[in-house]
């Protein structure tokens, strides 16, 4: 029976356990230019010496106007490659896979850090004209949100081209796994929603064509990214709307499939964030465990699935792993409050011997020294 540290092989690429670090946005980039500073380099590599066994990036933007905050990490030229390669070689040195979500903010750009009150930015402020499948901003209430501009179709062209661009300099920064970022109710999801797509073209309107610029983009992520490195996409698998005209795990599981078949080896199950009120009524652990749960069972490729949310235990992710609930449990906020959670698990559920404790730490996980 397979267990949270037996590896997970996903094309030629073996993630050594089950254990990954969720993408979680650092708005830490000083100059605001995307390029990524130690603060990155810190944050990424303590999760590998911690014990993860797939590292992902934070949500890095494809293009500027992707960023959600002018402090995102980008990857839209040989410069932000540079600036990750150290990085990406110390993660590989810990034993762990590096990986990037690749994303775009689509109409929830151009906002302040949450800890500046995460406010909408106008170009003067800083900020700049946000791009969306519809011309419908994001609803800051009481404050106007920036410039919100429908694509026409040579945006959609413009950001299959981004994303295309964007796993060519992840692959030249030394990423192994890339992530395309279809969920939280950015780009890709407002064209997957009926809530935020309204368009009447061949991107709008039945689940063929809401699905066409995600099937698009991991079309063209997959061309460049190598054969035997594997490519996941991360998925909102409900918008949590009680209205048949929203985003539901229905169309999540038909679109596992369409995905597979586009290129994408594992289905990275979230929820929510396609508008305010867009989010569950209880938040505990394992509360999108059910929609990945959805996915895995009714899709018909056999695509992997990953798990994330309410996950903060070494046995409730063994659990998860052990009874075949998801193939991958992927664990944000837990990281942030202990970078060495993999470590930890390993020497909670008596697997010490599969995971390689630095000797600088064996101190503290060895009484006999």
């Amino acid at each position: 029976m397979t267990h949270l540290f037996d590896s997970l092989t996903l094309r030629e690429t073996e993630i050594p356990n089950r254990i990954a670090v969720s993408p979680m946005c650092q708005y830490s980039v000083d100059e605001r230019d995307g390029i990524a500073t130690p603060w990155h380099h810190v944050h990424l590599g303590s999760r590998a010496v911690g014990g993860a066994g797939l590292v992902m990036s934070e949500a890095t933007a494809v293009e500027p106007r992707g960023r959600i905050t002018p402090e995102d990490l980008g990857i839209w030229s040989e410069e932000h490659a540079d600036a990750l390669r150290e990085t990406t070689e110390f993660v590989k040195s810990q034993g762990a896979v590096p990986g990037i979500q690749l994303a775009h903010a689509g109409r929830k750009a151009s906002t302040s850090r949450p800890w500046e009150g995460h406010d909408p930015l106008q170009p003067d402020e800083g900020g700049w004209e946000v791009v969306a499948p519809s011309d419908d901003a994001w609803p800051y209430g009481d404050q106007e949100a920036p410039p919100t501009r429908a694509m026409d179709a040579e945006d959609i062209d413009d950001v299959i081209e981004a994303f295309r661009e964007g796993a060519e300099h992840a692959l030249d920064a030394g990423f192994e796994v890339a992530e395309v970022h279809g969920a939280h109710g950015y780009l890709l999801h407002e064209f997957l929603s009926p809530v935020t797509n309204h368009r009447d073209d061949e991107y709008g309107g039945s689940f063929e064509n809401r699905a066409r610029l995600i099937r698009e983009v991991t079309e063209a992520v997959r061309e460049v990214w190598p054969d035997e490195k594997p490519v996941l996409v991360r998925l909102s698998g409900t918008d949590w709307i009680d209205d048949e005209e929203s985003w539901t795990v229905e169309q999540s599981a038909r679109l596992a499939d369409v995905l597979h078949e586009a290129g994408a080896d594992l289905i990275d199950v979230s929820s929510g964030g396609i508008a305010p009120r867009s989010a569950p009524d209880w938040a505990g652990p394992n509360y999108q465990l059910a929609l990945a749960e959805h996915v895995r069972e009714n899709s018909e490729s056999g695509v992997s699935v990953g798990t994330v949310g309410g996950v903060t235990t070494s046995e409730q992710s063994e659990a998860i792993v052990r009874n075949e609930r998801a193939d991958l449990v992927i664990i944000g906020r837990e990281f942030l409050r202990d970078p060495y959670f993999g470590l930890h698990a390993a020497h909670e559920l008596g697997y010490e011997d599969e995971v390689e404790i630095p000797n600088q730490y064996l101190r503290g996980f060895d009484e006999r020294l």
